[in-house]
């Protein structure tokens, strides 16, 4: 009896432990769309514990696992802000043998940029020799460690660095692009290079680390499922589009008649036609939220009359009007008929 009560004690115990202290802390953290409607910096939104933040290519933030933010970074769907590692925070101290790994490693890349005038590009700098007073939150002046170019010419970058919190010894900054570079606009595929001049590294020898990644126009990307087109058999469209995904609690849709398909002969017709027998007359998102939509189709053996041939070149083209550099971008896939 006596343990029976005992043991509940101690049950009731570990759950007002569990409830008062883990439960709040995640509790008070709300959810990154409120924090985003309350003003707080897209780079500024803050994850529960076990959640890490990315940013999607419609610039959104997301909190999800780590494995997640990695797959949707590979895919080129999201990035993960900018990492300079330190590697002296990388090597324990009682370990000589451990593996250091390698500044550009995959998982650091940056996959895809907004490339209009004045988009902002944020990255973060781990270095604890910069964090000295370990209770508060330190603000680095940005002179002599921060270098940034564009297709190899000079540009303006942040003054400061701040520290994301006490004791962290990371720090974020946020790069302005400009309007023009030597008088030109800035346009797809532009290289922007970002370095960070370490005053020590792990030996206490000073060393450049280096980070570039090209400009994007757009985010939109057109996929099929197969290599190769066969006429008459079925085959997916995909189109990753995040300005289509309008309500992340449903599935967005996305018209047929938004895509053209060009083919040889001067064949132009959009996808809508019924030629291609088409499996919806939307593009369905294929979950909440993920921002990719598909629809299946067949390639028929003649279109508005015309005949399709084995080994004629095609291509499905989309229209995006909503893009970061406020131009009109066309999506092109192609393909041949296999």
């Amino acid at each position: 009896m006596e343990k029976t009560t005992l043991k509940k004690i101690i049950f009731g115990f570990t759950l007002f432990v569990v409830i008062s202290v883990i439960i709040p802390v995640n509790a008070e953290v709300e959810a990154p769309i409120k924090q985003l409607k309350k003003g707080t910096a897209v780079e500024d939104i803050i994850c529960k514990s076990d959640l890490n933040l990315i940013i999607r290519n419609n610039g959104m933030p997301a909190c999800v696992k780590q494995t997640t933010a990695e797959r949707f970074q590979s895919l080129g769907l999201a990035t993960i802000p900018i990492k300079f590692t330190n590697l002296q925070n990388e090597v324990e101290q009682t370990s000589t043998t451990k593996e250091i790994p390698h500044f550009n490693d995959e998982k650091d890349e940056i996959k895809t940029i907004p490339a209009s005038g004045g988009t902002f590009v944020n990255f973060y700098i781990t270095d604890d020799d910069l964090n000295i007073a370990h209770t508060g939150v330190e603000i680095i002046e940005t002179a002599g460690l921060l270098e940034f170019t564009i297709n190899g010419i000079p540009i303006p970058g942040p003054g400061k660095m701040v520290e994301t919190g006490p004791d962290t010894g990371v720090f974020f900054a946020k790069l302005q692009l400009p309007e023009t570079i030597n008088g030109k606009p800035i346009s797809q595929d532009d290289i922007v290079e970002v370095k960070y001049l370490d005053q020590s590294d792990i030996s206490g020898e000073p060393r450049v680390l280096v980070k570039s990644f090209p400009l994007k126009n757009t985010f939109a990307q057109i996929q099929q499922s197969t290599d190769k087109t066969r006429i008459g058999h079925e085959f997916t469209v995909s189109l990753y589009e995040p300005d289509a995904n309008r309500d992340s609690k449903d599935v967005d849709r996305i018209p047929l008649s938004r895509l053209e398909y060009r083919g040889e002969g001067g064949i132009r017709v959009l996808l809508s036609d019924p030629s291609f027998d088409a499996n919806s007359n939307f593009l369905l998102e294929t979950g909440e939220n993920t921002n990719i939509f598909e629809v299946k189709i067949k390639i028929p053996r003649q279109i508005n009359g015309d005949v399709v041939h084995i080994g004629d070149w095609y291509e499905i083209r989309y229209v995006d009007f909503s893009t970061p550099s406020g131009t009109s971008e066309k999506i092109i896939l192609k393909g041949k008929i296999g």
